[in-house]
This record gives structure tokens, C-alpha cells and sequence, in this order.
């Protein structure tokens, strides 16, 4: 897939930069071309001369070297690629890129390109949580920008949170689904499709300081709207509490209970596609305590009556004109996943199931990995295990072909 595609590759200051070695190692693997552009600051963690050997190409990191100009000019190499990757990409080159800054040689190529360009963040926790960064990174989605990452997980500084260079793995990952989709920022598989998705669990109060919920941390709802945003599709997640970024280009409702979840799915429509990839909590307390339930001293456990919450994926696969034409339900099972997950898309009226067991010893619950199986009239489609990002990207493909085949049966 990435034979003769051509990268170039903008390393910038970051303790992450040392990952770039290995993206360009496994790039080169797959007979891409990759040329890299490096920061001052990124000459402080990985050397001009690693990055060259192992690209075989000249690392281009100063704007008035008039031997690099008269060999490629900025102006060219900023548009001699096919894409362009920013991997570490750090809060001031994002700052930079969302403000049109041009004060160096990577800025320069980024402002004066018109290749589509793709970034992977990686900063501290409380950087990219910045509301400064948030709206660099929002302005740049609008602008076309590509988000891989960042990824959670202990940094460098020893804090733990978003902000984690992605896995060159992941990046890779991205790049091909990137040039799979056509290689183009407009215009991709879902352009012109509204998506409408939930992500994470609910919290069902039970008093004030209580509540009913699960372990989902909304890692792969997240991640499926990110690849259908990356796919061109207009999406908005409606996710419940997680301790996760929004992802770039989505419009992102948060909400707390199933019922408000099910009111945001329901305001969310009309949609082309519908993916319930939240862990909705099955009950709630009936009657939530204004007060904290004290414990008395005598050892007696307070009596907690629950009801039925509403069920979400059920209210809309049995919508009538206003379902989506494509409802896709999730089924997390630690028992009969196969049986479960077909009562489940029979009972819903769902056109898909995605069924992953989660039975405590295969770590999937709250991971980045996860193995599943896509149940459909038709019958099971089984999948390798794969992280969390490559079977959004999966999914994304499978629904954009689905579409197609649909419209085209339409016409």
C-alpha cells in the first residue's frame, strides 16, 4: 500500500522524538520515500545524522541553507509528498501551525504546503488539556488536519494522562488507512454522511456521592469517531463520563445518565449511520437520596431498589422513518458471546453487532486492545485482536463499503 508513496516527515522537540526512528524504520519497511524536516529542538533528542541513515535521504532543518535551497527549495519540499507527517508534534509547533507562523524551517514547509498533513501530538498531560492547545488543535481540524493520538499513559515527567506520543505501530496504521481511503483529505469514503455515536459508560446516581456504573472507558467509542471524522464523515459523539480528550473534528455532547444519553441520541438525529458503542448501565436506582446514605452503626445494609433504564440501541433499530439506515450495536459478553450477541441483534433491531467478550482474563475491559467479532444477517465475521484505533479504522471501512453497495443498489 505504501509502495512509491512519498512522507515527509517533521520531527519536533519532544523526549518522543526517539519513536520517529522507529516510524521512519517501518515506513522504509513498506517501500515508502521518507524525507524528514527536524526542529532545532528535536536535534536535542535524535541526531540529524540517525534520521538520514535510516531514511537514506538529507535531513533538511535550516531555512537559509542556500545549498538546500538551490538543491529543494522550502517551497518544494513542502510539496514534494504525498502526505505529511508531524510525529512528535509538539504544543508550540501545533501552536505554530494553528496560527500560521512561519519562523523556521518545519513551520515554513507546513504553512507553505498544500499536501495534506497529518499529526501526532505528544506534550504533557496538563499542556494538552490546555484550553489553548484545545482550540489549536480544533482550528486545525477544521483546517483538514489529521489527529493519530495522543495516546494515555505515564509520561516521561513521571505524570499519567493524554499526551502520549501514539505507538509508531498506530501511526502506521493511520497512514495506510489514509492512502486505503483514497489519500485525500475531502472527500473520503463517509464525505457527505452524518454518523451519530456513544462512547463510555453512564453513572446512575444513587445518592449524591454514589452511583451505579461500569469499567468502560469509552477508549473504542472515542476511537471510532476519530476514524469517522478521519473518513469525512460530519460525526457527533455523545459520550458519558471518561477520562479521555474529545476527538478532533467531532462535535461531542457529554452527558452523565442513560436517560440523558438516550435525549442527546434522540436530538442527534437524523443520521446516516448510528453506532452504540457506549456501556449503558442496565439499571438505576429508583429512588436517588437527596442526602448521603449515613450508615446507622448497627451493620443493617440499606435496601436499594432498582429500575429499568431505558434502552437505547432497541429505541432506535425500531425507529420508523427517522432510523438511521445503518444501526450497529455493540455486545460486551463474559459468557455464550456468540449466542448472546445474535439474541442481541435480533431482539434490537440492529443491523450489526460488534461482540467482544470481556471476561476478566482477557484484559480487554478498560484496554487499548481488542478482538471482536461483527455479527450480521449474513452471518460472523471474525477479527484477529487488534488495538483499539485499527478496529475503529476497520469498522469505518466496513461501513463505507456497506454504503457504497447500498447506494449503488439504490440507484
Amino acid at each position: 500500500m505504501l509502495t512509491g508513496k512519498r512522507i515527509l516527515l517533521v520531527i519536533s522537540g519532544g523526549i518522543a522524538a526517539y519513536k520517529s526512528l522507529e516510524l521512519v524504520r517501518r515506513l522504509r519497511d513498506r517501500n515508502a520515500t521518507v524525507r524528514a524536516v527536524m526542529t532545532a529542538a528535536a536535534k536535542q533528542f535524535v541526531t540529524p545524522l540517525s534520521v538520514s541513515a535510516l531514511t537514506g535521504e538529507k535531513v533538511f532543518d535550516d531555512l537559509f541553507n542556500l545549498t538546500d535551497e538551490a538543491e529543494m527549495g522550502h517551497i518544494e519540499l513542502s510539496r514534494d509528498a504525498d502526505l505529511i507527517v508531524v510525529a512528535p508534534a509538539t504544543a508550540n509547533l501545533l501552536a505554530k501551525m494553528a496560527n500560521g507562523f512561519a519562523d523556521d524551517m518545519a513551520s515554513t514547509v507546513l504553512l507553505a504546503t498544500d499536501t495534506p498533513v497529518m499529526a501526532a501530538p505528544a506534550m504533557n498531560v496538563r499542556m494538552w488539556t490546555h484550553p489553548a492547545t484545545a482550540r489549536n488543535v480544533d482550528t486545525l481540524a477544521a483546517d483538514g488536519v489529521l489527529f493519530v493520538g495522543p495516546d494515555d499513559g505515564t509520561m516521561a515527567c513521571g505524570e499519567f494522562g493524554p499526551g502520549r506520543l501514539a505507538e509508531p505501530s498506530d501511526i502506521l496504521s493511520a497512514i495506510e488507512a489514509f492512502f486505503a481511503m483514497g489519500g485525500a483529505l475531502s472527500g473520503g469514503p463517509l464525505s457527505g454522511k452524518r454518523v451519530v455515536i456513544t462512547s463510555g459508560p453512564t453513572h446512575e446516581p444513587i445518592d449524591p456521592v454514589r452511583y451505579i456504573a461500569n469499567r468502560s472507558s469509552g477508549k473504542q467509542g472515542h476511537a471510532i469517531a476519530a476514524a469517522a471524522a478521519r473518513a469525512g464523515a460530519e460525526v457527533e459523539l455523545i459520550s458519558g463520563p471518561v477520562a479521555l480528550a474529545d476527538p478532533p473534528g467531532v462535535v461531542v455532547t457529554h452527558v452523565q445518565t442513560a436517560r440523558e444519553m438516550l435525549d442527546a441520541v434522540t436530538a442527534a438525529l437524523p443520521a446516516d449511520v448510528a453506532i452504540f458503542a457506549a456501556a449503558v448501565a442496565d439499571w438505576r436506582a429508583a429512588r436517588e437520596s437527596a442526602g448521603k446514605i449515613k450508615k446507622d452503626g448497627s451493620g443493617t445494609v440499606p435496601a436499594l431498589e432498582l429500575e429499568v433504564n431505558p434502552d437505547i440501541l432497541a429505541t432506535v433499530g425500531h425507529l420508523g422513518r427517522d432510523r438511521p439506515g445503518l444501526v450497529i450495536g455493540f455486545a460486551a459478553e463474559t459468557d455464550d458471546l456468540l449466542a448472546n450477541a445474535r439474541a442481541k441483534l435480533e431482539r434490537k433491531g440492529a443491523d450489526w453487532i460488534v461482540a467482544n467478550d470481556v471476561s476478566p482474563e482477557t484484559g480487554i475491559m478498560g484496554g487499548d486492545a481488542n478482538t471482536v467479532r461483527i455479527l450480521d444477517a449474513k452471518g460472523v465475521e471474525e477479527w484477529p485482536s487488534l488495538s483499539k484505533d485499527a478496529v475503529a479504522e476497520a469498522l469505518v471501512g466496513r461501513i463505507a463499503g456497506y454504503l457504497e453497495a447500498h447506494e449503488e443498489i439504490e440507484v
